[in-house]
C-alpha cells in the first residue's frame, strides 16, 4: 500500500507483490496500480492532528462504481430499493395531455434534477407540486444517480423520519437517538419526501428544524419534496427553503398524471360503478330491526355521513356480513365522487388480484403505477379486509399500501367482518390508533337474519 503525501506524491510502504491485487494501473491493466500497489486503498501522509491521519481512502484507480458488493449495501441502506427503476430516462414529460405551462413546469423540474445530479455543489433541491406530479420520481432519480457515483444517500418520507427518531428512544432500538440523528444529519445526500404530511407536533417541528438547520448551515446536499404551500410550514424551515443562494426551487404545476391520462386501466381499477345505488338515501335503518338495533344503525349512518362531509383520516366499519358496512362505505364513496374526488373502491381480494396481474407481460399497467394510484387517490375504500388470501406477499403489499396512507393520514375507509385478532398485527396497530382511525362497530344482525324474523 502507498501513502499520498500533502503534495500528492506517493510513498511506498510495502512491496506490491506481497498483497492480493485488487487495483490495476490505469495505463497498464495487466500490472498492479502504481498508486496503491494493488491493494485498492491509500492513506495520506499528514500530521497526527490532521483529520485524515490514519484513515484509509479508496485509490483513484479503484472507483466505487466497480465495487458491486459495496454498491449493493449502499443501495439497501439508502431506502431506494423500492425506487430502483426511477430514473431520468423513464421520466415522462409529454404525451400525458398536459397544458403548455404544465408540461413546461415538468420539463424545467427535470432539467433542474438532472443538473443537480451532475453537480449538487452544496445546494438543496426543493420540488413542489400535487400528489402524482412526478416529484418523488425525480428525487429518487437523483438519488439513484448519486448512488452510482458512490455517494451515501438516504431516502425517507418525513413521517418515517420522525418515527425513526421516536423509535430510537426505545430500549430495544438497534441505534440510539444520537446515532440515528447523526446518520440523518451527516449523510452525503438526504432526500426527504412529502415534507409537511408529518404530525406537526412541537417535538416533531423542533427535530425537523434541528436536522434541516444543521444541513442548511453546513451546505449538506439535501432534496425535499412537498405538496404543501411553503407558507404553511414551520416559519424557521420556510425561511431556509426560500434562500435562493442555497435553494434550487422548482414548482410543478402539472396535475396528478393519473387524472391527466384517465386511461381505461385506471377507470377499471375502481369498482364503485357497481355500487352506484348504495347511497345514504337508500340506506334502511328500520327493516326488521328492534328499536335498539335501529338506533345503533342510525348512529352508524350518522357517523358515515359526517365523515362524508369532511373525510379526515381513516374510518373503520366492523360488523357481521350483511350488517350494512359496505352500503355505508359505498355511500360515502358515491357522495365524495359527486364532490369531484378521485375515489377507488375495491374489495381486498380484488385489490390483490390487480396487483398480481400487473406482473403479467400482457398487463396494460405496472405494479408501481397501480400502487401509486392506490396510495394517492383522494379516497380509498377497501371492503372486506381479512378475506383475502393470507399469503406473505399479499400481506406485505397490503401493509405497504395502507401504511403509506396511514402515515399521510389520507382518507381511507376499511370494512371487515373479522375479529381484530384475525387481522395482520401490523395493520391492527394502525387500525387501533385513535389519532388516525375511528371505528364504527355495526352491532346489528345481518340482512339475511333479519329476513328470517317475523315481520313487524
Amino acid at each position: 500500500m502507498n501513502t499520498l503525501d500533502s503534495t500528492g506524491q506517493t510513498l511506498p510502504l510495502n512491496d506490491a507483490n506481497q498483497v492480493t491485487i485488487h487495483c490495476y494501473d490505469a495505463d497498464h491493466p495487466d500490472q498492479p496500480c502504481r498508486i496503491c500497489g494493488g491493494l485498492g486503498v491509500i492513506k495520506y501522509n499528514v500530521p497526527v492532528e490532521h483529520k485524515y491521519f490514519g484513515k484509509l481512502f479508496r485509490c483513484p484507480n479503484n472507483p466505487i462504481e466497480i465495487d458491486a458488493r459495496h454498491h449493493d449495501r449502499m443501495r439497501k441502506l439508502s431506502n431506494l430499493n423500492a425506487f430502483a427503476e426511477k430514473t431520468f430516462d423513464n421520466f415522462q414529460v409529454d404525451g400525458l395531455g398536459y397544458e403548455g405551462k404544465q408540461q413546461q413546469s415538468l420539463e424545467l423540474a427535470l432539467v433542474a434534477a438532472v443538473n443537480y445530479a451532475e453537480n449538487p455543489d452544496g445546494r438543496w433541491l426543493v420540488l413542489e407540486g400535487t400528489y402524482g406530479c412526478g416529484k418523488t420520481h425525480l428525487a429518487a432519480a437523483v438519488g439513484n444517480a448519486r448512488l452510482e457515483r458512490g455517494d451515501w444517500v438516504l431516502f425517507i418520507t418525513a413521517p418515517d423520519l420522525l418515527d425513526h427518531l421516536r423509535g430510537s428512544y426505545s430500549p430495544s432500538s438497534e441505534m440510539t437517538y444520537n446515532e440515528t440523528f447523526e446518520r440523518l444529519r451527516d449523510t452525503e445526500l438526504l432526500i426527504i419526501d412529502d415534507l409537511g404530511v408529518e404530525n406537526p407536533s412541537e417535538w416533531a417541528q423542533e427535530k425537523l428544524f434541528q436536522l434541516l438547520d444543521y444541513r442548511y448551515s453546513h451546505r449538506k446536499h439535501t432534496i425535499i419534496t412537498t405538496n404543501r404551500d411553503l407558507d404553511t410550514l414551520d416559519p424557521r424551515i420556510r425561511s431556509r427553503l426560500l434562500d435562493t443562494q442555497i435553494i434550487l426551487r422548482r414548482i410543478i404545476t402539472a396535475p396528478d398524471y393519473r387524472s391527466a391520462q384517465a386511461n381505461t386501466s385506471d377507470q377499471l381499477l375502481s369498482r364503485l360503478s357497481m355500487y352506484q345505488e348504495m347511497t345514504f338515501d337508500e340506506f334502511d335503518v328500520e327493516n326488521n330491526l328492534t328499536k335498539d338495533e335501529s338506533q345503533r344503525l342510525m348512529r352508524a349512518a350518522r357517523s358515515a355521513f359526517e365523515y362524508a362531509q369532511a373525510p379526515l383520516g381513516w374510518l373503520l366499519f366492523t360488523g357481521s356480513f350483511g350488517s350494512g358496512k359496505t352500503h355505508l362505505a359505498a355511500s360515502i364513496a358515491n357522495f365524495r365522487r359527486i364532490q369531484g374526488d378521485e375515489v377507488v373502491l375495491l374489495t381486498a381480494p380484488d385489490l390483490l388480484d390487480y396487483l398480481r396481474t400487473s406482473f403479467s407481460k400482457d398487463s396494460s399497467t405496472t405494479l408501481d403505477r397501480l400502487l401509486d394510484q392506490l396510495r394517492n387517490t383522494s379516497l380509498l375504500v377497501l371492503d372486506d379486509l381479512g378475506v383475502e388470501a393470507p399469503k406473505q406477499w399479499a400481506q406485505e403489499k397490503l401493509f405497504q399500501l395502507l401504511d403509506y396512507r396511514y402515515v399521510g393520514r389520507l382518507p381511507t375507509i376499511i370494512t371487515t367482518a373479522k375479529n381484530i385478532d384475525e387481522i395482520n398485527p401490523r395493520l391492527v396497530s394502525r387500525l387501533l390508533d385513535q389519532r388516525v382511525c375511528r371505528t364504527v362497530d355495526i352491532k346489528v344482525p345481518s340482512y339475511a337474519m333479519r329476513m328470517k324474523r317475523p315481520s313487524k
